[in-house]
């Protein structure tokens, strides 16, 4: 799991809560800082490969264990 600079539970949430989360989080940080977001939402893990194209942020890294899915995103 690569470094973190900050992170977010999204854990029991649904869509499209989880991305909104993100997104209002990511605003607050600098470029080149990397957001860990933790969903049990199955469909985030669509949800954050799209928002990552659409906003230019680097979905770096994204998986799963036992029913808890990470991303690792690195603000543009």
């Amino acid at each position: 799991m690569a470094n973190f600079d900050q992170e977010l539970d999204a854990s029991g949430l649904n869509c499209p809560l989880p991305i909104l989360r993100a997104k209002k989080t990511l605003g607050s940080m600098e470029t080149g800082q990397v957001l860990r977001i933790v969903a049990t939402d199955p469909g985030s893990v669509k949800d954050f490969e799209a928002f990552s194209k659409q906003t230019g942020n680097e979905l770096m890294e994204s998986g799963e264990e036992g029913g808890k899915f990470t991303f690792l995103i690195k603000k543009a």
